[in-house]
């Protein structure tokens, strides 16, 4: 008796990988997307970028492809016109050394040690110049360097480390920010799709408030409502506003799914009205969220660079590629360029392989394309 093999179809996923997988492009654009995850995910870890607060070269020392001529050219200007004599605008710094020399003092007693008088603030201001002398770690000061392989900012930080830690702020606010607006259009349209009637019109009341306002002016109101700089509060800010978009496609999908047979057939067996919503509608639209989730990382990302920018963004302390563009449109005009080309250069990679990834996924799982 011979064995027969059946054989499975395959599903939705299956089909919408191969079709994928085939797709030199966006397997590409996958791995630039996947090595941006692995790259935040160690920066949130700590084991890279960690100390990106740390000054470890000169104020705006350039590229070390540049050359280290560009930071040394302000000293050397310097150095050509004359340095300055010590105490230049102290009237009296000739006289009083006269008289420390008749008195037998040396010019570096202060008048406090001449007189015998003790200095409530000696302890305090030794204390300070101790911890003046040591590190940000403890140890003693290094000598910060003329050139770094990105350069650095205005404070000495290393910008391809503070790169990769706005890389993390950026990414993580565009991904947690889709995924509330992806689960709030989702839920606002099942229910306005299925149920109909009054909910259906409540809901579309809601989303035509939403969508008669520009989306800039509404990222900038709920902004202004919520008056607290924060990464919390940049994701409600896009995660309130940008639910509009899956609202209306979700919507549209479910109130073409309730009347198919499976629906039918679930309803004869007794299913609650949250089951078919959820577990039978929902797996056969969930590729339609997951496109949408993917296309507002995209504008998400950019909407919080947008929000930085214009000081709606993350507070003092945190960094994000918004926050660099924000401090180098004053580094421009001094001809400091690295900062702006490395958060450039970075969102612009970033969100053109997200874009072809999502351009191909949408194809992928569209049933009409084979």
């Amino acid at each position: 008796m011979m064995d027969t093999a059946y054989q499975t179809s395959p599903g939705l996923w299956a089909l919408a990988w191969r079709r994928l997988r085939q797709d030199r492009i966006a397997m590409f654009a996958l791995a630039v997307v996947g090595a941006f995850l692995v790259l935040i995910a160690l920066s949130g870890a700590g084991l890279i970028a960690a100390d990106w607060e740390q000054e470890v070269g000169v104020n705006y020392a350039p590229p070390t492809f540049v050359g280290a001529d560009a930071a040394t050219h302000d000293a050397a200007a310097s150095a050509a016109v004359g340095e300055a004599p010590p105490n230049a605008f102290d009237p009296l710094a000739d006289d009083i050394a006269v008289l420390k020399q008749q008195l037998g003092r040396t010019p570096d007693d202060s008048p406090v040690e001449m007189y015998g008088i003790d200095d409530p603030l000696a302890r305090d201001i030794a204390e300070l110049k101790a911890q003046l002398g040591q590190g940000a770690h403890g140890g003693a000061a290094a000598a910060k360097r003329e050139t770094l392989p990105f350069g650095a900012d205005k404070w000495g930080h290393d910008v391809i480390k503070k790169t990769i830690k706005g890389a993390e702020t950026s990414i993580v606010v565009g991904l947690v920010a889709a995924l509330v607006a992806v689960a709030l259009g989702t839920l606002f349209g099942a229910f306005a799709g299925f149920y109909g009637g009054r909910v259906d019109d409540f809901f579309t009341w809601f989303y035509s408030i939403f969508t008669s306002i520009p989306s800039i002016l509404m990222i900038l109101t709920v902004a202004a409502v919520l008056q607290q700089k924060g990464v919390l509060t940049i994701v409600l800010i896009l995660g309130l506003t940008g639910w509009t978009g899956p609202y209306r496609l979700i919507r549209a999908e479910y109130m073409k799914h309730k009347a198919r047979e499976y629906v039918m057939a679930a309803d004869a067996i007794g299913a609650s009205s949250l089951r078919k919503m959820f577990s039978h509608i929902f797996p056969n639209v969930s590729h339609i969220a997951l496109v949408q989730m993917s296309i507002l990382v995209v504008g998400f990302i950019k909407a919080e660079v947008i929000l930085s920018f214009l000081g709606f963004g993350v507070p003092v302390g945190v960094v994000s590629w918004g926050s660099m563009l924000n401090e180098a449109q004053n580094e421009l005009i001094l001809g400091k360029w690295w900062q702006l080309t490395a958060a450039a250069c970075a969102m612009a990679v970033l969100v053109t392989a997200f874009s072809l990834f999502t351009d191909a996924l949408r194809d992928a799982l569209d049933p009409k394309l084979k």
